[in-house]
């Protein structure tokens, strides 16, 4: 299948707190015909989420197993625990025509760019680290020595930030949302993609009178 016919695989890093999740459900949920990549992890279920909506939950032998068999698009250990993205389930939906969103560090946006340099990559920041705080702190989830070390880390992840295609600042949720809509849609209408989209249109326009 000719690469203008595949769909857009686009990548959204951010460091913890910043909203990323947030964000991404909510542009799924404007933009039902946007696929989200489900990850592969080692943590442990958070309360709230679901097995193979928000990650496929395995445990730490099953995930090695997987990275020994080469199944994984990219794959890292972020804290104590491993994340990794399965390489067959991407492609499929990509060669199907779907565009599709995968929420990773910038560890594995690294991986994938180097792997499919044709996906879009976008960076989220906080609008400051005070409000990186306070969102950690409002989970109400990790306890303070985890906190403060997502906050030493969080300088490290965001100093990566010009590695990526696009930045978002998330402020002002709904302005994030909307750049993140906008990036999408202006992927949409890149020439290749309105060819493959609309090539019975076009030639009919574009049709000797008569012929």
């Amino acid at each position: 299948m000719p690469d203008s016919a595949h769909g857009t695989l686009f990548i959204v890093s951010a460091p913890s707190g910043a909203g990323k999740t947030s964000l991404v459900r909510a542009l799924i949920a404007q933009m039902p015909d946007l696929e989200l990549s489900v990850s592969h992890t080692t943590r442990p279920m958070r309360p709230g989420e679901t097995d193979g909506v928000d990650y496929h939950f395995v445990d730490t032998d099953t995930f090695r197993a997987m990275v020994a068999r080469g199944e994984f698009l990219e794959h890292a250990q972020v804290f104590d625990n491993h994340y990794g993205t399965a390489l067959s389930s991407v492609e499929q939906q990509l060669a199907a025509g779907h565009d599709v969103i995968l929420e990773i560090d910038w560890q594995g946006a690294a991986q994938v760019r180097e792997r499919m340099p044709q996906s879009r990559s976008i960076f989220i920041l906080p609008p400051s680290l005070q409000a990186l705080e306070e969102r950690l702190r409002g989970r109400g989830q990790d306890p303070e020595e985890v906190i403060q070390r997502r906050m030493r880390d969080a300088r490290n992840e965001m100093s990566h930030y010009h590695e990526f295609d696009f930045v978002v600042i998330n402020d002002v949720f709904e302005e994030a949302l909307g750049q993140l809509r906008c990036i999408v849609q202006s992927d949409r209408q890149r020439l290749p993609r309105v060819q493959a989209r609309h090539g019975a249109l076009i030639a009919e326009l574009l049709a000797e009178p008569g012929s």
